[in-house]
């Protein structure tokens, strides 16, 4: 029986898909969102980042950080500041709850990731970390997050 290579995407889909609602479920119980618990680690580690700095990090584009960063600014997370020494760019800085945040987030971010890998062991969890980062380096060249695959034919 041949393995189809197709079936790890539709995988990969399933896992994004049920672990994105499991964790915006479980951030939402702290006045996070999916995705903003990113920028926040990024802040909880040095505060007063740039958009950019976190867009760099994370590999997506700037503007994908700064429309979350807005949603975040309106909940009281973040505010959003000129930087002092160059007006073209905003400092992202973390706000009491922000700041707040950071215990019951983790908290629920550990909680998620042993629940999602109990009845892996230790062996298959090392073997799928390795695994996932393999295939975020193969997927992360320099061309970026929107680089996509040639083709043959």
């Amino acid at each position: 029986m041949t393995e189809d290579p197709t079936e790890l995407l539709t995988l990969f889909t399933r896992v994004h898909k049920l672990l994105g609602a499991a964790a915006d479920t479980a951030m939402s119980e702290h006045g996070v969102r999916v995705g903003q618990n990113l920028i926040l680690s990024r802040l909880w580690e040095r505060d007063g980042r740039t958009p950019g700095e976190i867009a760099a990090h994370w590999q997506v584009s700037t503007p994908t950080i700064v429309n979350t960063a807005r949603r975040m600014e309106a909940a009281g997370l973040i505010t959003r500041e000129p930087d002092p020494d160059d007006a073209r760019l905003v400092r992202l800085r973390l706000t009491d709850a922000g700041r707040a945040a950071r215990v019951p987030v983790q908290a629920a971010r550990r909680e998620l990731a042993e629940h999602a890998t109990a009845t892996l062991t230790a062996t298959e969890r090392r073997h799928l970390r390795t695994a996932l980062a393999k295939i975020i380096d193969r997927l992360s060249d320099e061309d970026g997050p929107d680089r996509r695959p040639t083709t043959t034919r």
